[in-house]
């Protein structure tokens, strides 16, 4: 093992940005990991917790890009840090970049912008966005560990200005049809999003693209619906899209919140006097309706009632957009080789809204499904490496991105966790999400193929059979090509379904040879 890093003072470069570039150092020739950070105190935490650190890297500043790679030499990894300069270089020039030293600076040379979107390290952060808002723009922050207390603050400030504060960790918003962080290409059409979950708002807003399309989608950050935030940046969203006069129907998507937070947005919601449809995953449909609001149970309901609502039609409910005899072919397709005691769902996810979404479907179906973000915390996994019984993992958290990219970029430990929950006989399913659009792997499907084939190898060779079940989280628009993409998973043997809700309801099918079929709605 050879650990060697480079760091390059003064040069500061977004997240996004940092996460491709490590991907690529991945790729190289006897590259077993490596890091792309700034040298935030934070971040060179992670750094040692990784067993990533060098002592150069250690006496980084907060301004200065720190690039550690671990191979398996130290020619390789001398190699590899040798290619630095010409990722970063043709970045930079792909993306064709003006870079302004300061917010100043950018906001003199475009006085008309009215948006500034901050990805500083999020120490520096509040600073930033405060300066947006103090200059009347609406603000993004797509910049994580912003102390809750500056997140407060930011957000009544821009609520009593009339502008928009999302995040921080608004990893994904769509604005005037443009996508910002990790986005679907989505038509332009007459339904607003605002939503606390980046996966759940990616999810809804593509299958909305289906047939219909959107003003805005607006990420108020993962924190916005806790209780000491009290969703301040929620209602100023609701507001901004009550404001807008393309925006027909609203939809709200978010996790459950605490009773309190539900009732004062639910109630900003009936105050904007259009149609609102609320999926927030595991609320009661009680607590939705009393304010008028059209409840969701999924995100694929959520997306539906909301086009049923602009097409002039009555939301309804839906399991399968499929004929129930093509569902019922591919479940006795999928079973057909499994052997005695094969019986566990194991669900691995880039997304958490849709592991959430998911363990919420699967749950009714099948029982108790463990998970590093359980439902309940007596379903937490004692350790996040060893799956029990039905398991959903949500491979995003902080413990599986410690010093590599997300996992909507890096797929290597998804694919070596495929390859372990393969070893174990009694499993019968495994349930994946691919996501696509900007920011996103250039070819998820083709980063997975190979582990798919290994992993059933591994079922064929002890006479077993696993089935692979999957939806794409994509538009036909998005640069990785949603049909190229499905063909890649088809063809590797991967039952794809339109949506992550189907693809969860036909896994409880197929892992219970059809017996939780009396329990579908």
């Amino acid at each position: 093992m050879a650990i060697k890093s480079v760091v390059r003072k003064g040069d500061y470069r977004d997240s996004v940005m940092l996460m491709r570039i490590s991907k690529e150092l991945e790729g190289l020739e006897g590259v077993k990991r490596a890091s792309a950070m700034m040298g935030t105190d934070n971040n060179k935490q992670l750094l040692k917790d990784a067993g990533l650190h060098t002592d150069e890297a250690l006496e980084a500043g907060p301004n200065d890009l720190i690039i550690v790679v671990d191979a398996v030499s130290e020619v390789l990894a001398s190699q590899a840090l040798s290619k630095v300069d010409d990722l970063l270089a043709v970045k930079k020039e792909e993306r064709g970049e003006i870079t302004y030293k300061t917010l100043s600076s950018a906001l003199s040379a475009i006085p008309d912008a009215n948006f500034v979107i901050i990805s500083t390290p999020g120490e520096f952060a509040a600073r930033e966005a405060m300066r947006g808002l103090n200059a009347g723009k609406h603000v993004m922050i797509f910049s994580d560990a912003v102390p809750i207390q500056e997140e407060i603050e930011l957000k009544k400030i821009a609520y009593s200005k009339r502008l928009l504060l999302l995040g921080p960790e608004a990893g994904t918003s769509i604005i005037d049809g443009v996508g910002l962080g990790f986005a679907n290409a989505v038509k332009r059409g007459p339904i607003g999003v605002v939503g606390a979950a980046g996966t759940g708002i990616q999810e809804v807003t593509r299958l909305i693209d289906v047939e219909s399309g959107i003003t805005h989608a607006l990420g108020v950050g993962g924190r916005d619906l806790s209780r000491e935030v009290g969703g301040l940046g929620m209602l100023g969203a609701l507001r901004f899209l009550a404001a807008d006069p393309e925006t027909k129907v609203i939809v709200i998507v978010a996790k459950a919140p605490t009773m309190g937070v539900a009732e004062s947005i639910l109630k900003a919601a009936e105050e904007t006097r259009k149609p609102v449809v609320a999926c927030m995953l595991g609320a009661s449909k009680t607590l939705v309706t009393r304010h008028g609001a059209i409840y969701a149970a999924t995100l694929a309901d959520a997306a539906a009632k909301a086009i049923a609502l602009v097409q002039g039609k009555k939301p309804k409910e839906v399991t399968f957009t499929a004929p129930r005899k093509w569902i019922e072919a591919i479940v006795k397709r999928e079973i057909k080789n499994f052997a005695e005691g094969q019986k566990y769902i194991r669900g691995l996810f880039s997304g958490g809204t849709l592991c959430t979404e998911a363990m919420l479907i699967l749950r009714e179906l099948v029982g108790d499904i463990y998970s590093n973000i359980p439902l309940e915390s007596r379903l937490k996994l004692p350790s996040t490496d060893k799956s029990e019984r039905h398991t959903c993992i949500d491979m995003g958290t902080e413990e599986f991105t410690r010093g590599v990219p997300h996992p909507m970029i890096y797929f290597k430990p998804r694919c070596e966790r495929l390859l372990r929950e393969a070893k174990n006989r009694d499993v019968a399913v495994v349930l994946l999400d691919v996501v696509l659009g900007y920011g996103a792997n250039p070819d998820p499907a083709g980063e997975l193929v190979w582990a798919i084939a290994e992993a059933k190898k591994t079922m064929a060779e002890s006479n077993r059979y696993l089935s692979i079940v999957a939806s794409i989280c994509g538009t036909a628009h998005d640069p990785q090509g949603f049909e190229v993409q499905k063909k890649k998973l088809e063809g590797a043997g991967v039952v794809v379904m339109p949506s992550n809700a189907e693809a969860a309801r036909i896994a409880a099918l197929i892992a219970t040879r059809g017996k939780a079929r009396g329990k579908l709605k």
